[in-house]
Formats: C-alpha cells, sequence, structure tokens
C-alpha cells in the first residue's frame, strides 16, 4: 500500500469553514517530485522513484547544455504562439497529403524543435521557419497574471515547457509524424522515422513508475510534476501507446520491441487511472485533474484550480475506459461507480450565463428546466462545488470570484453527457456486478 503523505488540503479548510461562506478556504500549491518526499515513500518504492528523478535531472542538464553548446545566433524571428498549435499539424488529411511538400515542411519543423530529450514544447506553429541553432525548443509560456508567490510563475522564464504534454504537444507531432513516414517511402522518411523512435523513446522516459505521466518532463517542479489528467494528457498519451503496441495503419514501420515497450506503458497508463480513483468512505468516485505522483491524490494547479474532483477530465477517463477491450472487474467497478457519481453530481435547473451584460460578468442562475450542468470542480469530501480565485481563495459560490475569473474560464461544462451516451450500451455488456 502507498504511504500517504501528509499534505494540507482544500478539504481540511471546507469542513472547518461555515456552510455558504463567501470564501471557504486558501489553496495550496501542488508538491515537486523531491528526494526528500521519496525518501518519506515505503522503502520497496523508493529505488524506482530515485532512477526516475535522476534520470531527470540528467536530461535536464543535457538539454541545457546542448543549447549553450550550440551559442546564441545573434538574432532568430520569434516563435508564432498560439492556442491551436495543433492546427497547423492536420491529422485529417487523405493520406497522400502527407507526401506533399507543405506536409514535409510541417515535419522539417516538428523535427527541428524536437528537444534533446525527445519532446516538444506547447504553443508553437509547425508550418513557419525552421528552428536555427541557439534558438530555444520553446517559447514565451509564461503565465502574464504571474506574480511573485504565484502557483504558475516558472522556475525560470527562460525554461518553460521545454517538453510537455500540454495543450496536445508531443501527441499531436508524434501522430503527424507517423502520417508522414507512412506516405513516403524507404530514406525519405529515415529522418522523420529517427525523430519518432526519439519521440517514443521520451513518453516510455516521462512516465512515471505507477504508470502516470507529468504535464513538463524533464520534470519542471510544482504542478507540472503531478500525474495530469487535465485536458486528457494521459488519456491521449495511453491512446498513442495502443496505436504504436497495434503496429496497424500509420505505425506499421514501428519495431516489434517499440510495440512492446508501447503496450507495457499502456497496461501501467490504466493501472494508473484505476489506483487513482478517488475513493470516498471506501466508495470509489471520479478523478482530480491532477493527482500527485507519489501520494496520488488530487493536487492543485493554478491558483484558482483547487485539489478536487473534476468532472471534465474524468468524463474522459470514463469514455476511455470504456473502449478498452476485454476490460477487467477492476475497470468495469471503476467505470459503473464514476457513471454513478456523474449522475449525482448533476446541477439541475441552473443556467451559466453573462445575462447580455459582460461587464458585470457570467453568473449562475435559476433557470427552471434547464438543461443538467456539472461544475468543473467538487469537494471530494462533500462532493459539492468549489470554485477559486486568482488570489487562491476559494469559493463555494461561484458569483463571489472576480469577473475575470467568471468570463475567463470554463467553471461549467456537459461533458458526461458523452459518458452516459456510451455508457448505455457498454453496460449491456458489461454489466455491473452484484454488490
Amino acid at each position: 500500500m502507498k504511504l500517504r503523505l501528509p499534505v494540507l488540503s482544500i478539504m481540511t479548510v471546507l469542513l472547518a469553514a461555515p456552510a455558504f461562506a463567501a470564501v471557504v478556504g486558501v489553496n495550496t500549491a501542488a508538491q515537486a517530485i523531491t528526494a526528500e518526499r521519496i525518501n518519506t515513500l515505503p522503502p520497496e518504492a523508493q529505488p524506482a522513484w530515485r532512477t526516475y528523478l535522476d534520470r531527470s535531472v540528467a536530461q535536464m542538464a543535457a538539454d541545457r547544455a546542448a543549447l549553450a553548446a550550440e551559442g546564441a545566433p545573434g538574432h532568430f524571428a520569434p516563435v508564432k504562439m498560439r492556442g491551436d498549435s495543433e492546427k497547423t499539424m492536420p491529422l485529417d488529411r487523405p493520406p497522400e497529403w502527407y507526401a506533399t511538400p507543405e506536409a514535409r515542411h510541417i515535419a522539417d519543423v516538428i523535427v527541428s524543435f524536437q528537444t534533446p530529450a525527445g519532446g516538444w514544447s506547447k504553443n508553437q506553429s509547425r508550418d513557419g521557419a525552421l528552428r536555427v541553432p541557439g534558438q530555444p525548443w520553446a517559447g514565451d509560456n509564461n503565465s502574464h497574471f504571474a506574480a511573485p508567490g504565484d502557483f504558475d510563475l516558472a522556475r525560470d522564464e527562460h525554461w518553460h515547457y521545454v517538453g510537455t504534454l500540454d495543450n496536445d504537444a508531443t501527441i499531436t507531432e508524434l501522430q503527424f509524424l507517423a502520417r508522414v513516414i507512412t506516405a513516403l517511402p524507404g530514406a525519405d522518411s529515415q529522418a522523420y522515422r529517427t525523430a519518432f523512435d526519439k519521440g517514443a523513446a521520451y513518453l516510455f522516459n516521462a512516465q512515471f513508475p505507477n504508470g502516470g505521466w507529468p504535464q513538463v518532463w524533464p520534470l519542471e517542479g510544482g504542478y507540472h510534476d503531478a500525474i495530469t489528467f487535465n485536458d486528457d494528457a494521459l488519456v491521449h498519451a495511453a491512446l498513442l501507446m495502443s496505436d504504436i503496441a497495434s503496429g496497424n495503419g500509420d505505425y506499421a514501420f514501428v519495431p516489434e520491441a517499440t510495440r512492446q515497450k508501447a503496450a507495457e506503458a499502456r497496461n501501467r497508463a490504466i493501472a494508473c487511472i484505476l489506483t487513482t480513483q478517488v475513493r470516498v468512505n471506501g466508495h470509489r468516485t471520479v478523478w482530480g485533474q491532477q493527482h500527485d505522483a507519489l501520494t496520488e491524490l488530487p493536487v492543485a494547479a493554478r491558483n484558482f484550480e483547487p485539489d478536487a474532483l473534476s468532472s471534465a477530465e474524468s468524463a474522459s477517463l470514463l469514455v476511455y475506459l470504456m473502449t478498452l477491450p476485454d476490460p477487467s472487474p477492476q475497470v468495469v467497478a471503476a467505470v459503473h461507480d464514476g457513471v454513478k457519481w456523474l449522475h449525482g453530481s448533476a446541477l439541475h435547473d441552473v443556467a451559466w450565463t453573462d445575462g447580455g451584460d459582460k461587464a458585470a460578468g457570467r453568473k449562475l442562475i435559476s433557470s427552471p428546466g434547464a438543461p443538467d450542468l456539472w461544475a468543473r470542480y467538487y469537494v471530494s469530501a462533500t462532493g459539492k462545488p468549489i470554485f477559486g480565485d486568482r488570489d487562491k481563495t476559494l469559493h463555494d459560490d461561484v458569483n463571489e470570484i472576480s469577473v475575470e475569473r467568471r468570463n475567463g474560464y470554463a467553471w461549467f461544462n456537459t461533458a458526461p453527457l458523452k459518458v452516459f451516451k456510451a455508457y448505455t450500451k457498454w453496460s449491456l455488456v458489461h454489466p455491473q456486478a452484484a454488490q
């Protein structure tokens, strides 16, 4: 059994707070993976985590040394930053398109921005200029809201998200390269094959001993070191591992040894999903947006993102589990209990709207007959919605947080509806076991 390290969570604060208070707690920062924390784990778990941390530290040093060795070229055009950079690597074109000069240019840009570790940064256009020697692999991923003491403040503003799964980074680059490799014969695809192999190795190296993946690798500290379900990072990595393991379609070129490693990585990821499903009073619920890699408990991310259960990420995890062929009894139980929790957490007869007054900000209002909504976050112990603000305060009423955060974050969603749709058919084949 894994030792649960003592952490100050929002649950502790909330249980001591008066009901319906405007401010019910203060968010607490996620902890980095450190040698000191590893030393508190059960003795049998420590060697694997020490090896992992040592590998990360060595790779970070190698990455920095590689950039320093290139020397600064004097000037270079900054990489265009965009939140939808995956659109510059389209995955829905006809197979023959991936052999065109346009597709090959994108692939060349991808190869040029691959880090020494084998991954890629995020929010970068891949249809522009190739990287030049001395140019950082990552652009400006710093938060424009971050201030001293904020959870989102980079330890090094010049070295941030250098290799990440956030915003579909690394996964999309590998998927695009696979399509180009498949479309090109022999030697024409060799550079792309080399980059793909290096990228696959990056994912193998970045995977935690317990099967999760961090948001950033080599490790950067803070919530970036957590098991990351946010934006479906782990699900997308596990799906890519399944594709590679299959050796079918765009992945027929992958060597058998790599396929086997991918299958093992996928299986560890599934085990991680099952292990981290939060239990309350012995009952399975759902998952957090990210979980501490060592305690496996939900942890906070940015100032306004608490260590709570997350409906949207949990919906994606449940849908993924329902796609697994021949699911184990553990997977079947996890799905049934997770779906039950989502049903019970629906918000009825309310609407999330600005009412035509954007300056006043969105508000949650009474709206009889409105479609069901789900809050982004719920307190594990109580199952009640929770909302955060940029000053780290936590609220039980979304209407009490700042206008900027009410308008600028997805506090409510309907993601569980896709779960219920899939569950209707899935549960007929995999009925719940008798209690």
